[in-house]
């Protein structure tokens, strides 16, 4: 969850804010329906209400929803802004709207759980002939020649003063999606590639897997792929979310290769980049080969994978197998128990008095009971 400071980031990037003013001033219109997902503090729900909305339904999982509640009175439209607390997905409105407007993305529109999400709120929350804002999304990667990036990611391993052995670490750095200042052409070893465009009013597929091939443009040393979105959030709406000469709240993202790799002009690049949604979040792979555009030699071939970057533990993968046979420790006794008493009869002093009695010298205090299951109700409840 984002800390209010950082909503107040989102709000301070010009850029960003212009383009979704400009989007909702020329679509919302007086008498619209409107949903804001993924609200935050409502600094869209107020622009929708400003251009006309009849309603707006601002919803929001986090607490800052708050912020978005008081901002809506403060402005005058706690008559026009009903905010819910939930994820999208669990909510029912009342109406169909106009216009859904969002702003999930991470580095790439492939974040969390971001392309489910609007999918399932287009087809349960769109009127027919209804908006998107974002209309669609491109995104673009390139081979970038990032000697410092790349440097901090690697030189703890391969200059260490100690003279061990830590390539395993170093391997697995490289196998991770890191974020990067905004694109800078002046360091690309080639052109742009478009590798995919997320229309969100047709697509549904959570996972993306396309190939990229270019031919260099420089010579130079490659040190992987930088990745990047445009945003077209209406026909005459639109920026890139990367910009060398404006830093804002994306920024791209860094596919490392395993090692440096030496390119000479028109050198052939081919990487096949996929990412595939798994629980809440994604799994990049990026498998590449640098070939000499004159003889067609192989200078390099990576095949890489954020799945070779998590430092997992054979006892949690044990945990994780399908032929594991769990039970319940302690702590998911107490869980349990917790549980099992919020039936909408008991509060949470009550409930909390009664797991204090079952595990005795669980809790130092009757505050930390209620602690605790308050916890517990805050995400079940």
């Amino acid at each position: 969850m984002y800390s209010l400071t950082t909503h107040g980031s989102f709000i301070a990037d010009q850029r960003r804010m212009t383009a979704y003013a400009r989007a909702i001033e020329r679509t919302v219109r007086s008498g619209s329906v409107v949903v804001d997902l993924g609200t935050g503090s409502g600094i869209f729900a107020l622009l929708a209400c400003r251009a006309g909305a009849r309603q707006v339904y601002a919803i929001e999982s986090d607490d800052v929803i708050q912020v978005a509640r008081q901002l809506a009175a403060a402005n005058g439209y706690a008559d026009r802004i009903e905010c819910i607390q939930a994820l999208s997905t669990a909510v029912s409105l009342p109406e169909r709207a106009d216009v859904i407007i969002s702003d999930l993305h991470g580095l790439l529109p492939l974040f969390e759980r971001h392309l489910p999400v609007l999918a399932d709120a287009r087809r349960r929350f769109l009127a027919p002939g209804g908006v998107m804002l974002p209309r669609r999304d491109i995104i673009w990667a390139a081979v970038v020649e990032a000697p410092s990036l790349y440097g901090r990611i690697v030189q703890p391993w391969d200059a260490n003063p100690w003279a061990f052995d830590l390539g395993v670490a170093r391997e697995m750095v490289t196998n991770v999606m890191h974020a990067s200042a905004n694109a800078d052409e002046t360091e690309f070893l080639t052109a742009p590639a478009e590798w995919a465009t997320v229309d969100y009013l047709t697509h549904d597929n959570a996972n993306i897997a396309a190939p990229l091939t270019w031919n260099a443009t420089r010579a130079g040393v490659g040190h992987g792929l930088i990745a990047w979105f445009d945003m077209e959030l209406t026909d005459s709406v639109r920026f890139s979310a990367s910009s060398a000469q404006s830093v804002g709240v994306y920024g791209s993202a860094f596919f490392p290769w395993s090692r440096p790799v030496e390119i000479a002009e028109n050198d052939a690049v081919r990487t096949v980049l996929r990412g595939d949604l798994v629980g809440d979040g994604y799994v990049w792979g990026w498998d590449t080969t640098v070939a000499d555009d004159r003889s067609d030699t192989v200078k390099a071939r990576f095949v890489q994978s954020t799945l070779h970057g998590a430092p997992l533990s054979l006892a949690r993968l044990h945990k994780q197998a399908t032929t594991y046979v769990p039970a319940l420790g302690d702590d998911g006794k107490l869980d349990r128990a917790v549980l099992e008493l919020m039936d909408g009869k008991a509060a949470v002093d009550e409930i909390a008095r009664i797991v204090a009695s079952r595990f005795p010298g669980r809790f130092p205090t009757p505050a930390e009971a209620v602690s605790h299951v308050a916890r517990l109700s805050r995400r079940y409840g």
